[in-house]
């Protein structure tokens, strides 16, 4: 968010220049006095210092992160101030940051101002290294593109951000583990685990859900104010939500066994060896 969309001024999820879209112009008066205020080139060299996967051994350790602490303190509290500034503008006691590298789950746990649960989200990494090795322009910014990565690499991310996830369980950090593809086959069903996760007992407003059958489900999806991520948020109306298992077919069987190989103990013990994909 702090390069891409205070700095580079990105579309938001809704469709408009971050710097045009009212719901965030709100969250930076509430946080900081306005985003002018923001020393966004401070916080990626912060970011440099410690929300960096290299650092995932000290920031575990208590007795190791105390040469990170006073960049992690200042670092975080950015975070703190645009947390509580969405929930202030937004009126919801629950801010879903769909960050997805672990370095920074590891920075907030270090905080007692931040109530962190982490939804952790897998799929086969077969599937995972397919779809990064696709060329997908980023529609926010003009002439740029997603990431792509050659099959060992995906595969070696996939390990580093998935093992980095099961450790921060492992030290504390409340964690719900979510299969992609148990959530398409049963959104409504595994949206409720994770709203009750979140200390949301009511559950979620689902109304957005429904269903034309068995197994046929869609998604009727509104404008929100995400602030980077897939080119899919920009989507509007109904989607439907099935199963994407177009890799079983187009990836190339040499990348397809080098994945496997590369992250086959994860695999087995996520269950996608068992026939339980």
């Amino acid at each position: 968010m702090w390069v891409r969309s205070v700095r580079d001024n990105e579309r938001c999820g809704c469709g408009q220049p971050f710097s045009s879209c009212p719901f965030w112009q709100q969250v930076g008066q509430a946080a900081f006095g306005g985003w002018d205020r923001v020393d966004v080139d401070r916080i990626t060299r912060l970011r440099a210092q410690v929300d960096r996967a290299r650092f995932l051994p000290q920031l575990a350790s208590a007795a190791l992160r105390r040469r990170l602490q006073p960049a992690l303190d200042e670092y975080v509290g950015y975070y703190r101030q645009t947390y509580a500034a969405i929930s202030q503008v937004s009126g919801s006691p629950v801010v879903i940051d769909s960050s997805k590298h672990a370095s920074l789950a590891f920075c907030l746990r270090s905080s007692s101002g931040v109530d962190l649960r982490v939804v952790h989200m897998v799929r086969d990494s077969r599937a995972v290294a397919y779809s990064w090795s696709k060329v997908v322009d980023r529609p926010e910014a003009a002439g740029s593109q997603m990431s792509t990565y050659p099959a060992a690499s995906a595969a070696l991310r996939w390990n580093l951000q998935n093992s980095a996830l099961q450790l921060l369980s492992r030290l504390g950090t409340p964690t719900l583990r979510v299969r992609y593809e148990d959530f398409v086959r049963a959104p409504a069903a595994t949206l409720s685990e994770i709203a009750a996760f979140a200390g949301l007992p009511a559950g979620p407003d689902s109304g957005f859900l429904g269903t034309d059958g068995p197994g046929r489900w869609w998604a009727d999806l509104a404008a929100t104010h995400t602030a980077s991520g897939n080119p899919m948020r920009f989507t509007r109306g109904r989607v439907p939500i099935r199963y994407d298992g177009r890799w079983q077919t187009a990836m190339l069987a040499g990348n397809r066994r080098t994945v496997t190989a590369l992250t086959l103990p994860l695999l087995m013990s996520y269950g996608y060896l068992r026939g339980a994909a």
